[in-house]
């Protein structure tokens, strides 16, 4: 598994205070920055509004469908015309509950259309749209209310209704509640439903918001994107009207997106919207180019979402690496129990399937797919396609996390190659992104158009820090200087703080310590069964690992039989797996000296993860402080963790 990790890396000159409008970061809510234009190509693009872009959509595509939902058993649908007078509706009413210039309107609760209608209505009126994790505790949610100064919070139903009523008494700046699912259960003081809040925005003038709308300038920050806390309290990423709609435009024109005048793209919505990745997938890439977003069930991740894909059938797909490796055990789990010559058939076609896709990689398109290829296709491929709902998705994507190589090549070998993006919320998503014609395994691709890249302070073989530039780049941490400088250098560069990637087969997670440290050492854990309602990881182990734990000659069927050095045999090989690693070394700094296995994955509910699967390095420290300083007390042979496997 790619594991990046942050090092100390001094960083170039200070920053200075900038002067409104003519520098390209800014600390204030208020704050106007340089745009990073080009002479030519996509950084010369003209700078647009979100209104610019959402209208110009309207005016092209506007009898096209925006938005669709299920009621019951039935999809129903909302045109671009409907939707951006519903936004301006939704905009009119925040202004009518008090939403002042600058100030956030927070939305709490799964992906939806009133979600999609309050953040863009939260920009049309001048507010920043704030989106918060549902996973939040009350406090975490207390937060980003005064972080974003909100006035106005939207939140799902009546259970993220009781985490701010717990905490209302400590927001000043709030003036209303606005619920958008369920009745209410209890009325009180400036708590509307959606309905009636959609009443308030219908009985307002137009006036006021046209006048907001043409006071917006693309270099005004419009949307606080939250980071989920993976390095200590989370920080008011400021992103402007220019990062989202410049950011859309290039990376719709890069991954090739269709106008819906030609062939409608289809978009299913599920990943959290607080996060920027599901933002500019579901929100700002189909807006540019009148693409449809259907939304999927609230307990998407935990079974419903392969129905909604079937139903929907979407043109592109981004799956976080859990959702690509959950379909792998199931469809695993499925071929386990096909007949001998269904199994068969089924090893052929990939053994087919990976060996054209590599040699598709190697040397670039194929003129003329062989024969047993398309023998495969036909009786295997097509197949697995439609069974999975992907049977018109020309693009699949995963990121947000780290993915393991065993799962690319396992979708590659079904002739569904995986393209990998990678990015930050502090670029306003991708940064890179593969294609079909510049796709490699476990490479995340190549630079989206009119960005660059820069490694910081590369050693002998060219490994540093990846820094990034380009109009994607963000504004600033809001009111955070310290944290803008850490990030931002004096030349506008983004310190993205990813150094190192390491992969190890057959582990699940795995996270490097080392950061002034007197040698590199791991944290590993084992792949195991999930709780479906909770998300907990169980002792259990997947039937994947109990067969690797067969083949390694290990008995164990649990974690609990493995961890802490309990099953030699099955360290014997991750220590051999770690010394392949440690070969390729150039140095000792480079070798991975000591390892454990912990008694239990990591996941969501455990804290270890945020809510797009990302490691919160700074949690697991903390969790498993012990066992790290156990790595670095002083001993004679600082080989391996707590085993006494000699390293070969």
């Amino acid at each position: 598994m790619a594991v990046p990790f942050v090092g100390a890396t001094a960083r170039p000159n200070s920053l200075s205070l900038p002067v409104k409008g003519t520098d390209l970061w800014t600390l204030h809510r208020d704050g106007e920055v340089k745009l990073r234009m080009g002479e030519s190509g996509p950084e010369a693009e003209p700078p647009l509004t979100v209104n610019q872009m959402f209208t110009s959509t309207v005016q092209r595509f506007g009898n096209y469908d925006a938005l669709g939902w299920k009621e019951g058993e039935q999809w129903k649908t909302m045109t671009y015309n409907d939707y951006y007078k519903t936004c301006r509706t939704a905009a009119k009413g925040f202004l009518k509950l008090g939403l002042e210039r600058y100030h956030g309107v927070g939305i709490l609760g799964f992906n939806s259309v009133e979600w999609f209608i309050a953040d863009i209505g939260a920009i049309l009126a001048g507010g920043f749209a704030v989106g918060i994790y549902t996973t939040n505790s009350p406090e975490a949610c207390q937060y980003v209310a005064e972080n974003c100064q909100a006035n106005i919070l939207v939140v799902e139903n009546h259970k993220q209704l009781q985490k701010i009523l717990q905490v209302q008494d400590k927001l000043p700046h709030l003036k209303a509640i606005i619920q958008y699912k369920d009745e209410l259960k209890e009325k009180r003081p400036n708590l509307y439903t959606w309905a009636e809040f959609m009443k308030l925005g219908r009985d307002e003038p137009d006036a006021q918001l046209d006048d907001i709308i043409s006071s917006q300038k693309p270099n005004q920050c419009c949307t606080l994107i939250y980071t989920s806390g993976t390095t200590g309290q989370p920080k008011g990423v400021m992103l402007s009207h220019d990062n989202l709609t410049w950011t859309a435009f290039v990376t719709g024109q890069y991954v090739s997106l269709t106008d819906a005048d030609k062939l409608q793209e289809v978009i299913v919505s599920y990943l959290p919207l607080s996060h920027i990745a599901a933002q500019m997938i579901d929100v700002w890439l189909p807006m540019k180019a009148g693409g449809v977003t259907y939304f999927a069930q609230p307990d998407a991740l935990k079974g419903s979402l392969a129905n909604t894909l079937r139903e929907i059938r979407p043109t592109a797909f981004m799956g976080v690496p859990r959702v690509w490796e959950k379909m792998q055990e199931k469809m695993k789990s499925i071929g386990a129990k096909s007949s001998t010559v269904r199994r068969k058939v089924a090893s052929w076609a990939k053994d087919v399937g990976l060996q054209t896709n590599l040699n598709k990689m190697d040397n670039g398109n194929l003129s003329r797919k062989p024969l047993n290829y398309r023998l495969a296709k036909r009786l295997v491929f097509r197949k697995v396609r439609k069974a999975l709902g992907l049977d018109r998705c020309t693009r699949c994507y995963t990121g947000a996390a780290p993915i393991t190589k065993d799962t690319l090549e396992f979708f590659l070998s079904l002739d569904i190659p995986l393209f990998e993006l990678y990015g930050m919320s502090e670029s306003s998503g991708p940064q890179t992104i593969s294609l079909p014609d510049a796709f490699r395994l476990t490479s995340c691709g190549k630079v989206i158009p009119g960005c660059k890249t820069k490694i910081f302070n590369p050693d002998v073989d060219g490994n540093g820090e990846i820094c990034f530039w380009g109009r994607h780049v963000f504004m600033g941490y809001l009111n955070m200087p310290d944290k803008t400088e850490e990030a931002l250098d004096s030349d506008g560069w983004l310190h993205s703080g990813d150094l190192v990637a390491t992969d190890f087969n057959g582990i699940y997670n795995a996270m490097l310590i080392g950061d002034k440290r007197k040698f590199l050492s791991m944290l590993l854990t084992i792949k195991c069964q999930v709780n479906n309602e909770t998300g907990a990881p169980e002792d259990e182990l997947t039937p994947e690992a109990v067969e690797l734990c067969r083949k390694l000659g290990s008995n164990s069927t649990r974690v609990s039989e493995i961890a802490g050095g309990r099953d030699r045999v099955v360290y014997a090989a991750i220590q051999e797996g770690i010394n392949r690693v440690n070969e390729k070394a150039t140095s000792n700094a480079q070798r991975i000296q000591k390892w454990t296995v912990l008694e239990k994955d990591f996941s969501i509910p455990g804290g270890e993860l945020g809510p797009t699967m990302k490691l919160k390095r700074p949690v697991v420290m903390k969790m498993y402080k012990d066992q790290i300083e156990n790595f670095y007390k002083e001993v004679l042979t600082p080989t391996t963790p707590d085993n006494p496997l000699p390293s070969k």
